[in-house]
């Protein structure tokens, strides 16, 4: 059986993390979420794998290559424009010639998720999709269920009548790709898979297969810190770069390679720091993501915060991290802990002050001494005065 995973995304509601790489590729835990997708595929026992990719492909091709490293034989098909997940799977059709399963490349589950779908579609012949459990299940596909068969689905619903989510993983026969043929395209011009599914439902023809094991999304800024600090402790991270033997580096950390961590630093439990990272004398980090090759200054404070590739958090500089309303594509999203996110080779300036809730763009620059919130664009220069 293959697996045919959907990395094609953009994932806009994480710009500017989003805005030079793909959402499979944010780095979680010294990782990419894509990385963590395709262990679980491989511990799962399938060894043929089919990557669809489209925005920003090349970061993803040119990290997994082959999939030797992972013990997998991986292809890639591409999708040119992203016309949904129904669209996606369709780009895979020359690519498998027998019963397969699908995964978002953006979720973190265990293997039992992918061999519980695959056994129950070596049985069932029909489609068959994984549900789990959710605490916010109105921000997901909601699922009711009749025993084992899937009696309605709705995508994101006002309110939702059920705590099931669809988890994001299924299992097809080939005959699916007639199906999507026939799915109509939407308001916004894609063709969805849950549509396509609502064509078995009415007919009893989806079975789901109920799932309890991890199940991590991320597809908000704040998330970002939120999984990489539940990831740390499930025992995940790394410490492989230099830590001075007078900094403070609490266990459930990662420190990747080239990575320095200077004197009386103090580096809190749930923090990851990529590789090449810097953390200067007298800095504090928690709760926060460092992304390779930025640099956190001396003595700067950066709480419940992503300081993405290349980024300075400068000397004294801080994050005041907490909860904050943040609205993201029109919609505010209340109380979410978020102190900031410092886009790719952005600056903030020595005794600059990020509030809660600041996201600063790419390339964007706050000068030493200021004191900002809310969105900066890339590019910005924010001075004082």
């Amino acid at each position: 059986m293959k697996a045919v995973v959907l990395a094609a995304g953009e994932g806009r509601r994480l710009e500017p993390l989003t805005n030079r790489r793909p959402k499979p590729m944010l780095s979680i835990a010294g990782k990419p979420l894509l990385e963590y997708v395709l262990e679980a595929i491989a511990e799962a026992g399938i060894d043929d794998v089919v990557f669809v990719v489209g925005y920003a492909r090349d970061r993803i091709q040119t990290h997994f290559g082959d999939g030797d490293d992972w013990g997998v034989d991986l292809s890639y098909v591409v999708q040119d424009k992203q016309l949904g997940t129904a669209h996606a799977i369709s780009q895979a059709e020359d690519a498998v010639d027998d019963a397969f399963v699908v995964l978002n490349g953006d979720r973190i589950l265990e293997p039992t998720c992918i061999t519980g779908v695959c056994d129950a579609l070596e049985y069932e012949g029909s489609p068959v999709m994984a549900v789990t459990r959710s605490a916010d299940p109105g921000a997901y596909g909601v699922v009711e269920l009749d025993g084992d068969r899937v009696v309605a689905l709705a995508e994101k619903p006002h309110e939702a009548s059920s705590e099931l989510i669809n988890a994001g993983v299924y299992g097809f026969e080939p005959s699916i790709f007639d199906a999507i043929r026939e799915t109509d395209v939407d308001e916004a011009g894609e063709r969805k898979i849950t549509d396509t599914l609502l064509s078995y439902v009415e007919d009893g023809g989806v079975r789901a297969v109920r799932y309890s094991g991890t199940w991590q999304d991320v597809s908000h800024l704040w998330d970002v810190t939120r999984v990489t600090r539940s990831i740390l402790d499930g025992g995940a991270g790394r410490r492989l770069g230099v830590e001075n033997p007078d900094a403070n580096v609490a266990d459930a950390t990662h420190v990747g390679a080239g990575t320095t961590v200077d004197v009386h630093a103090t580096v809190r439990r749930g923090c990851s720091l990529g590789e090449n990272v810097t953390v200067g004398a007298n800095a504090v980090l928690s709760n926060a993501v460092v992304l390779a090759d930025a640099h956190v200054a001396d003595g700067a404070v950066v709480r419940d915060a992503v300081i993405a590739e290349n980024a300075t958090v400068g000397p004294n500089a801080t994050v005041v991290g907490g909860e904050s309303d943040v609205v993201v594509d029109g919609t505010a999203y209340e109380d979410v802990t978020l102190g900031a996110v410092v886009g790719d080779n952005a600056r903030v300036g020595g005794g600059s002050t990020l509030q809660a809730g600041t996201v600063v763009g790419d390339d964007a620059l706050v000068e030493a001494g200021c004191t900002v919130s809310g969105r900066i664009p890339s590019g910005t220069e924010v001075r004082r005065g």
